[in-house]
């Protein structure tokens, strides 16, 4: 909060302190006979010609009740934050609290969650209960992205089946939920120089995978294909689990198998991160979520909606 802020915010409490007392003093002072007699002492309603309603001040407990409301209101500033930049003499503050009740409840999911602590996720899958919690976790923090079935979705990959574009052993998975991951795929444009190269690379890279395609823009692509793409994707096209860099030569397309989508590629590159969690889970959470993944292809379990 900005000084200017602060000091908007402490006069208008005490105007508003202020203006309700003064109301109040107003409202409850004694009226003398001509207050009485003064027809501006009434409150215009006459019925039957003779009752006139006089403006009387209110009963004094009503009175004191709303004093005390006041004199609790600045008690209330002193205790809590309220008053502009002053913290409250008690030292509460919402964010305190917050971080208070976070560790609490972190404090109760380590307990809970302490058998599985430091367990290799291949271990923690063969325990049905932890693949269940596993799955359950899986659901509130991963399915917006890989779907509620894990089998992914154009850009984010399938994590049913036994395709891993950093690796499918326990330690890879774990290490992908726990740091993240950063794949980038540069941008060919400018290398390349015009959009005949670019076809004749992408038309290539369909041949790798066994699509039919024009044999003359294939063998024109191999030669850029094997001074620019295999230093990731590896001379087979096989691809690189250390890099991330993607199989070619299997049916999985991340991005589309289109030649379109597959131009688009190598036109303006790609980028893609899985966002680090330990941070968000904790590392034994993390296990639970990385075993469930673990299990929908190294196991018996089958991808199912959570």
């Amino acid at each position: 909060m900005t000084m200017g802020w602060s000091f908007y915010i402490i006069a208008f409490v005490v105007l508003n302190i202020v203006a309700s007392a003064w109301l109040l003093w107003w409202t409850s002072r004694k009226r003398d006979a001509s207050d009485t007699a003064d027809s501006s002492a009434t409150t215009g309603h006459v019925w039957d010609g003779d009752l006139t309603e006089y403006n009387k001040p209110l009963p004094k407990w009503w009175i004191n009740l709303f004093w005390l409301t006041i004199v609790f209101a600045i008690g209330y500033l002193v205790w809590y934050p309220g008053f502009g930049h002053f913290a409250g003499t008690a030292g509460w503050s919402s964010r305190g609290q917050l971080a208070a009740e976070q560790a609490d409840a972190e404090k109760k999911l380590a307990q809970a969650f302490a058998g599985f602590a430091g367990k290799p996720i291949d271990v923690i899958a063969m325990d049905a209960g932890a693949v269940t919690t596993g799955r359950r976790i899986y659901a509130h923090n991963c399915a917006m992205c890989h779907g509620s079935d894990a089998r992914g979705g154009k850009g984010f990959p399938n994590l049913s089946d036994n395709i891993w574009l950093w690796g499918g052993k326990p330690e890879d998975i774990l290490t992908s939920v726990i740091n993240g991951r950063q794949a980038a795929m540069p941008t060919l444009a400018g290398v390349l120089g015009n959009e005949q190269a670019i076809t004749e690379a992408a038309v290539y890279v369909q041949s790798l995978s066994g699509m039919p395609v024009d044999a003359a823009l294939a063998g024109a692509g191999q030669k850029t294909f094997a001074g620019l793409c295999a230093a990731c994707h590896g001379a087979d096209g096989k691809g690189n689990t250390a890099l991330g860099a993607a199989n070619l030569t299997d049916q999985d397309w991340l991005h589309g198998s289109a030649i379109e989508d597959i131009r688009a590629s190598i036109r303006n590159g790609r980028n893609g991160q899985m966002p680090a969690h330990r941070d968000i889970l904790g590392e034994t959470r993390s296990r639970l979520v990385a075993a469930y993944v673990y299990s929908l292809s190294h196991g018996d379990n089958k991808p199912k909606s959570p």
